[in-house]
C-alpha cells in the first residue's frame, strides 16, 4: 500500500496487553473513532535495545498526548505473552515495566503487512514449503490517525533508527491546529506560532511577516 496518508487506516482486531498487565483478546482502534486521535506506532521486537528507549519515551509523554485527546498504541509481531513478560521486567534490567498504553500482538503479521511496514517477504517453493526472506518483523512505522480514522501523517524508520517523540507531539499539534483554525502549518511550525492562510495573498502576508 505504500503511502497511507489520506486513506482510512487499515482496521484490525488482535490480542493486546493494556494497562501494563491485562491481556485482552479483541483490541481494535474502532473504539476511538469519533472520539480520539490515535498515534499508532510499530516497533521491531520485544527484549531488544532501541525499542525500550522508544517505548519508555512514549510513556514519559503519555499525559501530554492524553491532554490533547490522543491515544497511543504500540504494535510488534511478538505475542501478547511476550509483551506481558517484558512489561514485568524493570527498566534498569532492560524491561518496559511502567508502560501503560496498549501493546498489540501482531503475531500473524497481517497488521504490519497492511500498514506496509513488514520487513521481509514470504513465498512457497516448488515443493510447497513456506520460505521467507528477512526476519518478518516490523519497521519503526508511526501513523497519526484522526477522529474519522484517516491517516494524516506517517513516518517509517529503518530498524536501527529511533524516533523523536517530541516531533510526534508537534505533528499532533499541527494537525489539531489545522482542524481548529483551517490554516496550514509552514516549515518548522510549532505550537504557539502562527499558521498560514493557504491562498496566494495569505502566503505573501505570512512571508512578509516572517
Amino acid at each position: 500500500m505504500g503511502v497511507l496518508v489520506g486513506r482510512k487506516a487499515p482496521r484490525f482486531n488482535a490480542s493486546a496487553v493494556i494497562n501494563g498487565n491485562q491481556i485482552v483478546e479483541d483490541f481494535s482502534l474502532d473504539q476511538f473513532i469519533g472520539k480520539k486521535h490515535v498515534v499508532l506506532f510499530f516497533y521491531p521486537k520485544d527484549f531488544t535495545f532501541v525499542c525500550p528507549t522508544e517505548l519508555h519515551a512514549f510513556q514519559e509523554k503519555l499525559e501530554a498526548f492524553k491532554a490533547k485527546g490522543v491515544e497511543v498504541v504500540a504494535v510488534s509481531t511478538d505475542t501478547e505473552q511476550s509483551h506481558w513478560g517484558w512489561l514485568q521486567v524493570p527498566k534498569k534490567q532492560g524491561g518496559i515495566q511502567g508502560v501503560t498504553y496498549p501493546m498489540v500482538a501482531d503475531t500473524n503479521k497481517t497488521i504490519s503487512s497492511n500498514y506496509d511496514v513488514l520487513v521481509g517477504e514470504y513465498d512457497y517453493n516448488d515443493e510447497g514449503d513456506l520460505i521467507a526472506t528477512g526476519e518478518m518483523i516490523a519497521y519503526r512505522g508511526l501513523f497519526l490517525i484522526d477522529k474519522e480514522g484517516i491517516v494524516r501523517h506517517q513516518l517509517v524508520n529503518d530498524l536501527p533508527l529511533g524516533r523523536n517523540v517530541d516531533d510526534t507531539l508537534r505533528m499532533v499539534d499541527a494537525l489539531q491546529f489545522f482542524e481548529k483554525n483551517g490554516e496550514v502549518c509552514p516549515a518548522n511550525w510549532a505550537e504557539g506560532k502562527s499558521g498560514m492562510d493557504a491562498t496566494h495573498d495569505g502566503v505573501a502576508s505570512y512571508l512578509s511577516k516572517n
